[in-house]
């Protein structure tokens, strides 16, 4: 074998060695640019997750106040059911309840101080510090109709169901967006008519 051979081949041996260091890095960067991806995607799943447990326990609240005997029985407070009763009524074919629109409706929020019983929970604070997360709700009447469903001693007097929606939302303070969920309450109450 001569000599400019051997170097032909040390030097394809080379080239193929190459071919191989550069494929193994490019799988390296794009397994590392994987995982990357993944960690984001996790931790975004991770603060919906957060916003969304806060929109349920905001729906939590209200149902809270809305069966505290201590804020029933008292003249001074309404629970967030009877505000909604005596507020805006909700007209579901041209209206819409948002998070961020709290003027029309009755508003609650939901601190880490948790629930009081005898208390309207209407001061600002944090849901949670670490991350800071905010819990709110709204409630809204949106009509009186006959109880579909209950006894006929119900059904023949001056009961009527009074159907009201409830948007618990739940927002990371460092996002743009807020997760929400809604619930509808029927309540036994006198008829208006």
């Amino acid at each position: 074998m001569n000599y400019q051979s051997k170097q032909k081949k040390s030097g394809m041996v080379l080239v193929f060695a190459l071919l191989i260091l550069m494929s193994l890095t490019i799988l390296g960067v794009s397994s590392v640019s994987s995982s990357l991806m993944q960690s984001k995607m996790a931790t975004s799943m991770e603060k919906r997750s957060l916003s969304f447990d806060a929109a349920e326990s905001a729906i939590a609240a209200v149902m809270f106040e809305s069966e505290d005997k201590l804020l029933l029985s008292s003249v001074a407070l309404d629970d967030p059911l009877s505000a909604a009763r005596g507020g805006t009524q909700l007209i579901l074919a041209n209206q819409e309840m948002s998070c961020f629109e709290d003027v029309a409706w009755t508003n609650r929020v939901l601190t880490n101080a948790g629930l009081s019983a005898g208390t309207q929970h209407t001061s600002a604070g944090n849901y949670t510090d670490k991350p800071v997360v905010k819990s709110w709700s709204r409630a809204a009447f949106v009509r009186e109709q006959p109880c579909v469903g209950s006894s006929n001693v119900i059904g023949g007097s001056n009961i009527s169901c009074h159907i009201f929606i409830i948007r618990g939302c739940g927002k990371l303070d460092d996002s743009s967006y807020a997760v929400a969920n809604s619930v509808n309450a029927s309540v036994f109450a006198p008829a208006t008519q």
